[in-house]
């Protein structure tokens, strides 16, 4: 992955850590841009580490801090909002430019319960085995 190297996990590594580790690698993949490209300098100076990490904490804060389920709206949201707008306009920059939104109508199911807070102990089961 362009020389980024995933830890590997610890005996005590918490999912959510080798999740997050996975992003960052796969944000740092899509925000390789070739010298050759007119927009290669601006894009790394606009869309560096420390954006993707406050991007990062903005989508998962979204999604009730679950980092799980975070990684398909960050992506999205990294590659189809922001590198696309600092590439094609000039004087875009995203931390002054993007607000981060997320539409119900974009979320998975898994997605959207987490960004209400639920859990497995939320949901009703019904047990009456109809007799």
């Amino acid at each position: 992955m362009l020389g980024s190297t995933i830890p590997e996990p610890s005996r005590f590594a918490s999912p959510d850590s080798t999740t997050i580790a996975l992003s960052n690698s796969v944000a740092r993949c899509a925000t390789f841009t070739p010298n050759s490209r007119p927009a290669a300098a601006r894009i790394r100076g606009q869309v560096d580490d420390a954006y993707i990490a406050t991007l990062a904490i903005a989508v998962t804060g979204t999604l009730g801090g679950k980092v799980g389920v975070a990684p398909r709206i960050f992506l999205k949201k990294l590659v189809g909002d922001v590198l696309d707008r600092v590439d094609q306009f000039e004087a875009f920059d995203p931390r002054v430019d993007y607000q981060l939104t997320v539409g119900v109508e974009e979320l998975t199911n898994e997605e959207r319960n987490a960004s209400a807070g639920l859990t497995a102990d939320d949901v009703e089961l019904d047990l009456d085995d109809g007799s």
